[in-house]
């Protein structure tokens, strides 16, 4: 199984930071995903490179060139690496500009790792408060772990490292379960009779497990009308009260709301 990453960084000066932090995040999770046995091929998108076709397919209405290659890429990969820099407390525009062509629905599902790079640490919030959003909106499996690096980290941050190693071990993960799961939900339908089957990933095994359903039927039912005790969400009824009783404990008495008006 080989799997298909796409590392779109919006940086514009050259050499970039943005996308030294996108080379980085993406060894990374290349680097986890080698050591569980998957292969990874990988792409490297740079805005700027492609900002003027941007432009044009705003003027226009069609995307031209590497736009559409771009484009057509991050719709077909398993996951997305994206790292862009801070202007204004937020994401660039020419990165904003770029995500708002990707049609709704196209990442669906997808697993992005979400980057940033700023003047200061003061910033490090923008990856929560704009990024988010935006790939929430477009229905992407955004990891909970982002990375945030000021200018004077890179050389200086001793953690730095840990950090990007840490988010790229966690999206590998993320890809490891969903390509498990997918196996998983495949072989079920293959053989549906088999209600204990499992899928062994790497040093992993995921399993279905059939759960009974819980049966709430006649817990509840209001005989009382409104002002008793089961309109409240309280079971008046005794009921298999020796099943959810526990140990050492007397049942309960509840004394119904209207009973207690009379007293």
């Amino acid at each position: 199984m080989t799997l298909k990453i796409v590392t779109v960084t919006a940086g514009l000066s050259e050499p970039s930071s943005t996308a030294l932090l996108g080379e980085q995040l993406t060894a990374a999770m290349v680097s986890s995903l080698d050591d569980a046995g998957v292969s990874a091929e990988t792409l490297e998108v740079r805005l700027r490179d492609i900002a003027k076709d941007i432009t044009n397919h705003y003027l226009t209405g069609f995307p031209m060139g590497k736009l559409a290659q771009a484009l057509d890429a991050v719709r077909d990969a398993d996951a997305v690496i994206t790292v862009t820099p801070t202007f204004k407390a937020s994401n660039s525009g020419l990165f904003k500009s770029f995500w708002d062509l990707v049609e709704d629905d196209s990442m669906l599902g997808t697993t992005v790792l979400l980057g940033a790079t700023g003047g200061t640490a003061r910033h490090s919030l923008m990856i929560d408060t704009a990024m988010r959003p935006l790939f929430g909106y477009l229905k992407a499996q955004v990891i909970p772990t982002g990375v945030f690096v000021a200018t004077d980290d890179f050389g200086s941050d001793a953690s730095l490292d840990r950090r990007i190693a840490a988010a790229g071990r966690e999206m590998a993960q993320f890809l490891l379960l969903k390509a498990g799961a997918l196996q998983n939900a495949k072989n079920s339908s293959v053989n549906s009779t088999d209600k204990n089957e499992s899928v062994n990933f790497g040093d992993k095994e995921l399993k279905n497990v059939e759960k009974e359903p819980f049966d709430m039927e006649g817990e509840f039912d209001d005989k009382n009308g409104a002002n008793s005790g089961d309109f409240f969400g309280i079971a008046t009824t005794q009921k298999n009260s020796s099943k959810y009783k526990a140990p050492g404990l007397e049942p309960l008495t509840v004394t119904p709301f209207e009973q207690l008006l009379k007293g």
